[in-house]
């Protein structure tokens, strides 16, 4: 079997695996372990770019990680953020011989026994949804065949997790609405308001308290009550 071939399977499997995966997570997670088998390297992770543009650490084969991952967010800086904020491939072929980022992130990266590394941004509409970053103890662990396989592996991720945090916030979106209104409904029963007044109540509360309108919600369905107030609302 030709390696081309036996490629266009591996990615099928993955198609496949991303369209079976169920929410968020098990997306990322699909994309991280496939990750592993496809490249040949230590460990792999996924961290998914809030609305904010901020990194969210997602999904990391190894817990150390995530303590690099902190320090860039913290400074601003380093390969993780660059791949962010230019959406282009970030390949550091010996971290102890780059200068491109601070000191302090190539000591730390040194010390989790990291020495070369790729993050790669998986791009939707031109912007980073997420980076996918693949890492090596050992100098020049990857070849350009692998940078290849990391990049169409990128694609392939990028519009399944898209998909995945689409569902997701509309799921959310929807349980907020059907909580608000069992809460409207509530109100209205108890204190003879009409559907107006009901949500008006509620967005008082829920600004007086700097809370989400569906926490406040949330907890008047629970208590029975208005959050720190059981007087007929105003």
């Amino acid at each position: 079997m030709s390696k081309e071939h036996s490629s266009a399977e591996a990615f099928g499997r993955l198609a496949a695996e991303l369209h079976e995966a169920d929410g968020v997570e098990q997306t990322v997670e699909t994309v991280v372990q496939f990750a592993l088998r496809a490249v040949v390297c230590e460990h792999a992770a996924v961290v998914l770019i809030t609305k904010a543009r901020r990194p969210q650490i997602t999904a990391l084969t190894d817990p150390r990680l995530a303590e690099l991952y902190r320090g860039q967010i913290e400074a601003g800086e380093g390969p993780l953020i660059t791949a962010v904020e230019q959406a282009t491939a970030q390949v550091i072929p010996d971290i102890a011989g780059d200068t491109r980022w601070s000191a302090q992130w190539k000591e730390r990266t040194l010390a989790a026994g990291l020495r070369s590394a790729l993050h790669l941004p998986m791009l939707v509409a031109g912007r980073a949804e997420a980076v996918l970053s693949l890492y090596g103890d050992q100098p020049n662990a990857f070849t350009d065949d692998d940078l290849a396989v990391a990049q169409i592996l990128a694609q392939h991720g990028s519009p399944a997790i898209a998909s995945a945090r689409s569902s997701a916030s509309m799921t959310e979106a929807i349980n907020a609405r059907r909580l608000v209104g069992q809460a409207m409904g509530m109100l209205m029963e108890r204190y003879a308001l009409d559907e107006p007044r009901a949500f008006e109540v509620l967005r008082r509360y829920s600004m007086d308290s700097n809370r989400k309108l569906r926490d406040v919600a949330q907890e008047l369905l629970a208590t029975r009550k208005l959050p720190s107030d059981s007087r007929r609302p105003v």
